[in-house]
């Protein structure tokens, strides 16, 4: 069975002034999600599924349509502030997104197989897909085997600002052991740091690795998502910025030993926008692939094997 491909597409884009998932950054207009898909399918991956808000569903059709529809199955899953467990209502007042690991779960009707799970605005390159789908695709996978791939931290920040990164504790093997997400990450004056709960900046090594929001899980992981959300939303939902991420999952799953998570190593090299000032540098970097001969142009044209 080959497995299926989770975008998460329902960010509102705050700091980079509109719809990074739909933003034309390729030589011919293609947006990231573009790359994304096209890798996944030579990777091996069987189906998409996207996640986005219902705001946003008419200008996400509009860029996309059926573009990917006779190559791969495709689907949709919708992460609105009210899909929450029984019993749980949206405070008042609520605005922000609940996070990476409620948007997996709005999802878990339509994924029965192993998965991935991605950002719509990071490029991670095709080796990445790859690793992955080999791991996923492999028979007889068992229960609570999870994967996560690593980038070094200094390759992954942004000159505009601060960045949110999921440091990652290894052991000897390669096993996670943790990954805490910090939200406010920056290089400053030649040192990276991030910014702690108490508004303090704490050097870390920017060789450490880090989740750039690339998994794979086993289907086991939704049901056990959906185990910790009401614990999540009975301490937390009152906090107007609290968040139910991945990596708090993948955590007690670790701990409570009903997962172990392998931290697989890539040759790609991961870019993303955040700002506005990133911008340049992706159109730049996905210009230089092409010409490289890495991606057609356009990605969706019949000289493409893939279509």
């Amino acid at each position: 069975m080959k497995p299926t491909l989770v975008i998460l597409a329902a960010g509102m884009g705050s700091r980079y002034g509109g719809l990074k998932q739909v933003d034309a950054l390729g030589p011919n207009g293609e947006t990231i999600i573009d790359y994304s898909v096209y890798d996944a399918i030579r990777a091996g991956f069987g189906k998409v599924v996207f996640v986005i808000r219902k705001s946003i569903e008419k200008d996400f059709l509009e860029v996309f349509g059926n573009r990917f529809s006779s190559t791969i199955e495709v689907e949709i899953a919708f992460q609105e502030l009210d899909m929450l467990p029984s019993g749980v209502n949206v405070p008042e007042g609520r605005e922000k997104p609940w996070g990476t690991a409620h948007a997996v779960w709005v999802a878990r009707h339509l994924i029965d197989e192993p998965f991935a799970v991605i950002n719509a605005d990071d490029f991670y390159g095709f080796d990445t897909f790859r690793v992955l789908a080999e791991e996923l695709s492999r028979p007889n996978l068992n229960k609570g085997s999870y994967f996560m791939v690593g980038y070094k931290l200094g390759n992954t920040l942004s000159e505009q600002g601060a960045v949110s990164r999921g440091i990652c504790t290894t052991d000897s093997n390669g096993f996670l052991i943790d990954v805490v997400e910090r939200t406010h990450i920056e290089r400053i004056n030649g040192v990276v740091k991030y910014k702690d709960v108490d508004g303090n900046f704490v050097g870390v090594d920017e060789n450490v690795p880090v989740s750039m929001n690339f998994w794979g899980f086993t289907p086991d992981f939704l049901g056990y998502t959906e185990n910790l959300m009401s614990d999540f939303f009975t301490n937390q939902i009152d906090s107007a910025k609290s968040e139910f991420y991945i990596p708090t999952v993948v955590n007690k799953a670790i701990k409570d030993g009903f997962a172990h998570c392998r931290v697989l190593k890539t040759q790609a090299e991961w870019f993303g926008v955040t700002y506005p000032g990133d911008r340049p540098t992706v159109v730049k970097r996905l210009m230089e692939l092409s010409d490289k001969g890495e991606y057609p142009t356009p990605l969706w044209s019949k000289k493409n094997i893939y279509l």
